[in-house]
Order: structure tokens, then C-alpha cells, then sequence
């Protein structure tokens, strides 16, 4: 098997509040990816149909806001339904170009009443076919206003050319235990997803590098004030007084010893690229294993606890 695969970020600014379109644009650049050689393309955190951004403009903590409300009902609507095929077009064009794909989305969960939102990562294959769908475990600060707690079903890691590639959601990237999670399943190319921020990807994108002796891809979207479509509830108390941007990116890649890559990309759209090689990986874990020679399991334990969380089990009569 050969060592080298070819990476990208799709660092992209969605049509904000729109799953349709931004999913056509997700595709597009799903393709792009394919054509130029990559073996896996990974989007932004939430990305369809896009982050939270009215909330901390809108005053977001204002118990029974009909503001809030509306554009809750509203995200909703143009949320993701893995059940419903709206992901099969995104499946379809991973399959014909066999790349593989990394999305943040907002999942409407039937299996949990359809009625609650959770910030998904899904992972499609080369195939085309969706083998995981990870639901974000703690959101974020005002977050918590709109997004449900996760779970650790999707927690998982899949086989990719010589890599075993896995993925968290933003500040999951912080939580000890859920990288370890997937160390211990022999990640060794990590993908975290973000909104969009440099803030958040220049120390954490190397330090996690560094940390697991892995490759670490941070695909972060993008916002613009042109982002937001006209067609946005509330569109001008959400802009009102607003920076031009509301995330500025910040996508990069990082080695298994902790040096760029790519260094972080700021305020473009663009496909950014790199061609990894697994050897580096294997050199870099002689001297230190977070799992394997340098872990002691004897001493310190993690348990994970993959069951996908239901609010009920039916029993039917025979």
C-alpha cells in the first residue's frame, strides 16, 4: 500500500440559513476535490446551513423570544435530514469522483422526535455510502440556546488509503478523553471541524499534532455580510453594527510533528490541498505512542460508550 494520499479543506462560506443551496455548493466543491486527485475533502463546522450567528446579536439568553423562536423554527426547516435524502446528491458525487468526505451539518434527528438539532460531523465514504454521523457532545457556550447534547455513537474511525482517519467538532477538540477515544482506534489523520476562526486553529491545530504523533487537518467555514441572504429573518438586527466578518477562516494542516503544512488561510474561499505521507507518521511514533508504548492501561482507563441515545425502546407484541 502506498504511503502518500492527497487532502483537502473546502474552506467555504455557506448561503446562510439556505441547505439547498449550500449544498449545491458543498457538491461543486466536493467534485473540485475529486478532479484534483484527493483522496478525502473536509468542510467547516455546521456548515449546513450554517452557524448561529444570530444568537449573540439578538440577544439570545431573552426567555420566550418570539425572535429567537422564529429563526429557531426557521434553522429547522433548512436543517439537515439524513433520513429524508438530502445528503444522497452529496453521496452520489462522492461515489463518482471517489473522495471521501468530512461535512458539518445540522442534523434533524428523527431518531430522537425530529424536533431537536444537534451539530453533526458525517463521514461518507469513497463510496458514497454515510459510515458515520457524529452528534457534537457538549455544545458551545450559546450553542446551548439551539443545538442539543450528542452523543457518543458516532465516535468513530474509518479506513482511509494507508490512514485511519477520525473527526471532532470544534471545541470537542479540546475534550482529552474524546481525542483519546479515537487515538486508541488507531487514528493517525485527525479532522477537526470548526465555524471559521484563526483563533481557534493556530495553537490547537499543532499542539494536537504534537500530542497524537498524527496529521491534524482544521477545516474552518467561513461569513461574510454578504453571506447572510436578504430572505434572513430578522436580517437587520443581526447585521446591525457587525464586523465584516463573522468568521474569517483560518483552515491549515499540520504534520505529525507539530509543523505546518499549510499554514492557516485567512478571508478566502479556496480549496486548500497537501499530499500527507504515512511514513511520517510511523517515524514520529518511535518515540512517543499516546496509545500504544507510551500509554499505560493499567493505571489509567477509558471506557466509551457508543449506543446512540433514544428517548424511547419499543417492545412489540408477537
Amino acid at each position: 500500500m502506498k504511503d502518500e494520499i492527497k487532502v483537502g479543506i473546502a474552506q467555504i462560506a455557506p448561503v446562510w440559513l439556505d441547505r439547498q443551496l449550500t449544498l449545491e455548493k458543498v457538491i461543486r466543491y466536493t467534485a473540485q476535490a475529486g478532479d484534483e486527485g484527493c483522496s478525502l475533502v473536509a468542510f467547516g463546522e455546521a456548515l449546513v446551513p450554517g452557524y448561529p450567528f444570530w444568537i449573540e446579536r439578538t440577544d439570545g439568553a431573552k426567555f420566550n423570544s418570539k425572535i429567537q423562536k422564529d429563526i429557531h423554527a426557521h434553522y429547522m426547516d433548512q436543517a439537515v435530514q439524513i433520513e429524508a435524502g438530502h445528503l444522497d446528491a452529496l453521496c452520489e458525487i462522492a461515489a463518482e469522483k471517489e473522495v471521501a468526505v468530512y461535512l458539518g451539518c445540522m442534523d434533524r434527528a428523527a431518531d430522537r422526535g425530529g424536533h431537536s438539532l444537534y451539530c453533526a460531523l458525517v463521514y461518507i465514504d469513497s463510496g458514497g455510502e454515510i459510515r458515520s454521523v457524529h452528534r457534537k457532545l457538549m455544545p458551545t457556550y450559546e450553542e446551548r440556546l439551539t443545538w442539543a447534547q450528542g452523543d457518543g455513537h458516532g465516535l468513530r474511525v474509518h479506513g482511509l488509503g494507508p490512514f485511519t482517519v477520525g473527526g471532532l467538532n470544534c471545541w470537542e477538540n479540546w475534550m482529552p478523553l474524546a481525542r483519546t477515544a479515537l487515538y486508541a482506534q488507531g487514528e493517525d489523520l485527525h479532522v477537526a471541524v470548526w465555524p471559521g476562526g484563526v483563533h481557534n486553529t493556530s495553537d490547537i491545530t499543532r499542539f494536537v499534532a504534537r500530542e497524537s504523533r498524527s496529521y491534524v487537518m482544521s477545516a474552518s467555514g467561513l461569513m461574510r455580510r454578504p453571506d447572510f441572504p436578504e430572505t434572513t429573518p430578522y436580517l437587520d438586527e443581526i447585521l446591525r453594527e457587525s464586523p465584516e466578518f463573522f468568521a474569517n477562516g483560518g483552515s491549515c494542516i499540520a504534520g505529525p510533528d507539530g509543523e505546518w503544512i499549510v499554514e492557516p488561510c485567512l478571508e478566502k474561499e479556496r480549496l486548500i490541498t497537501a499530499t500527507i505521507n504515512h511514513r511520517c507518521v510511523r517515524a514520529e511514533r518511535q518515540n512517543f505512542d499516546p496509545v500504544g508504548h507510551y500509554s499505560r492501561p493499567d493505571v489509567l482507563e477509558l471506557k466509551l460508550n457508543r449506543k446512540r441515545q433514544e428517548a424511547i425502546q419499543i417492545t412489540e407484541s408477537s
